[in-house]
């Protein structure tokens, strides 16, 4: 391997050179407490910045073993460390100077959950963190003294800071591994006492703003009702009180901003951990818990929607529904089939984004248009088979109806954020009324979408953004590359080749970088054919299978592992599969 001294030598030798000359320090370098390696250089000064990664032995950064023997607790210090990485080489972007990205040193900026990101990855053998940099110059001449300055004086230094465990404060790792080893206590103990959720009191649920995620400053904290708190011993912690949301049908109503929104979005957020001081570290989710609301305009494939959809004037078969442009019901209707395909325990919904003849009907509509006129079995109407029958639970956001009372096992009522467990009322409530009139609660001919359900094979129009004969460098030599090309639209969209993706309704993506982790993955499907010659569940299994050997490195589509992507969960990835018109 060479040593950091031939990269100096090499860098201060094409000095003043054309940018193409900067493909020469393409390679790694010892730089004795770390290996640095340029994987990719940029084509010019104003393309996107080269790719840099530095590997950092477990001998040399001496982190514990212990902080990295568990998915949960890796994770954790991988997310601490590149938020402190990120930070350390904050200070010292653009302070390097030339044209266009020149100077430009840059990480990946985790937001408030803690994910698996290609950013900052941890195996048994070491730390590698990967990130970008502007190799300097002035016009299209290299300025290596510049990136000297970068390599030499600002980098080292960061990597000492963050990686080196002896550099680091022992209290603040420690206090992170212990919050991740709470957390999946917490998880664990979801399922032993046959929870959907548990939000603990204190909690701040409310964000800063409509575009912020961090807390807001004087929201009025958490606290549960006494019927529903629940004493979890944590094993660092120690006991922590909360409001346990059991398994079953889980009403929340209240007034308009009175937090009822607030409370489902918190919920929904807390498949993922949240790193602390998020006021939502200790809201925690079933992992496979989804959010479901209607998606007027997508694409549905091949979708078993007969469950709530069925007899439709036209003739059409509801067994088989596919659909270019779906409406608000028959969106909804596949977006419960297809979580249930993915594994979900339980539906997140909240009456505002949910089509109002799908989820129920009231009376004078069924006395007025009769069952037979309506092809729409309402949501209302399953809840209870989904749950006995499925084993898939539903918390439920409502304002507008009181029929939704009838099902829930369990009511919460917001007032002034501040839940109260009104389930009894209700329920007397109900048993009173019920002597006048009551909303048609089940329905016949519930069973389960059978398994084995295939994407229809990829249209042509997919493959074409792949590189062709006629590509070629900048010298006019022609080339193959039959890779298809991808383009990251931030959280809500990409490209695979002309086909666009759209994710603006899939609610429960956290990061751009998982967008751009999907991207990746549909590309690597159409690749390898996988839509053509396998089932949707055999598909998924196959990319969690390349995961599991390769990590994130087995679908970013190039010769080495870039950062800027970030693991989602299964059920994501069968909803951007589901959504992918190609």
């Amino acid at each position: 391997m060479n040593h950091s001294q031939d990269l100096k030598r090499l860098l201060e030798s094409i000095d003043h050179k054309g940018y193409p000359a900067y493909k020469a320090v393409q390679g790694s370098y010892d730089f004795k407490d770390y290996i640095l390696t340029v994987d990719h250089v940029q084509g010019d000064p104003f393309a996107s910045p080269s790719k840099v990664s530095v590997f950092i032995p477990h001998k040399l950064n001496a982190f514990p073993e212990g902080y990295y023997d568990r998915q949960w607790k890796k994770t954790a210090l991988e997310d601490y460390l590149l938020r402190c990485f990120s930070q350390e080489i904050a200070r010292f972007n653009f302070k390097a100077k030339g044209s266009g990205k020149s100077g430009l040193i840059a990480t990946s900026r985790p937001g408030q959950e803690v994910l698996t990101r290609s950013a900052c990855e941890c195996t048994g053998t070491g730390i590698t963190a990967r990130f970008e940099v502007g190799f300097p110059a002035f016009g299209r001449t290299i300025n290596s003294g510049e990136l000297i300055k970068i390599l030499f004086d600002f980098l080292p230094g960061c990597v000492r800071n963050v990686f080196m465990y002896k550099n680091r404060n022992p209290k603040q790792v420690r206090d992170v591994i212990e919050l991740a080893e709470d957390q999946e206590f917490i998880r664990n103990e979801l399922k032993r006492l046959d929870l959907v959720s548990f939000a603990a009191d204190g909690s701040v649920l409310p964000r800063e703003t409509g575009i912020s995620d961090r807390p807001m400053k004087g929201s009025v904290p958490f606290s549960s009702p006494e019927s529903l708190k629940i004493t979890l011993n944590l094993p660092h912690r120690g006991p922590l009180c909360g409001m346990a949301v059991r398994r079953g049908i889980t009403l929340i109503v209240g007034g308009g901003y009175h937090g009822k929104s607030t409370l489902l979005k918190a919920l929904e957020a807390g498949v993922y951990n949240h790193i602390a001081g998020d006021g939502r570290e200790y809201v925690i989710t079933d992992s496979t818990a989804v959010k479901l609301r209607a998606e007027d305009g997508r694409s549905i494939s091949n979708v078993d929607i007969s469950l709530f959809i069925n007899d439709l004037p036209n003739g059409r078969d509801t067994s088989r529904f596919s659909s270019a442009d779906a409406s608000g019901s028959t969106s909804q209707a596949a977006a419960v089939i297809e979580g249930i395909e993915a594994g979900a325990a339980a539906f997140l919904i909240d009456e505002d984004t949910s089509a109002t003849n799908f989820m129920l009907r009231d009376e004078l509509m069924q006395k007025i248009v009769s069952r037979d006129k309506e092809p729409i079995t309402p949501f209302i109407e399953r809840a209870r088979d989904l749950y006995e029958k499925a084993g898939i639970s539903t918390v439920l956001v409502a304002g507008s109806s009181g029929a939704y009372f009838y099902i829930a096992d369990t009511v919460i009522q917001m007032d002034s954020y501040r839940p109260l467990d009104i389930t009894e009322q209700v329920k007397k409530a109900c048993e009173a009324y019920r002597e006048i009139s009551s909303p048609a609660l089940t329905a016949p001919g519930f069973s389960l979408p059978k398994p084995g359900r295939k994407l229809p094979a990829p249209a042509a129009s997919s493959d074409s953004g792949r590189g062709g004969a006629n590509s070629g460098d900048r010298r006019g030599n022609r080339k193959q590359d039959n890779r298809i090309k991808v383009k990251i639209f931030g959280r809500d969209s990409f490209q695979v080749g002309k086909e666009p993706v759209d994710l603006r309704f899939v609610e429960q993506l956290a990061d751009s970088e998982q967008t751009a982790a999907l991207a990746q993955m549909v590309r690597f499907c159409l690749e390898r054919g996988l839509f053509s010659r396998c089932t949707l569940k055999e598909t998924v299994d196959i990319l969690m299978l390349e995961y599991e050997k390769k990590g994130l490195a087995a679908f970013n589509g190039s010769n080495y592992t870039a950062m800027g992507l970030c693991m989602p969960r299964v059920q994501e990835i069968y909803a951007c599969l589901n959504r992918f018109r190609g």
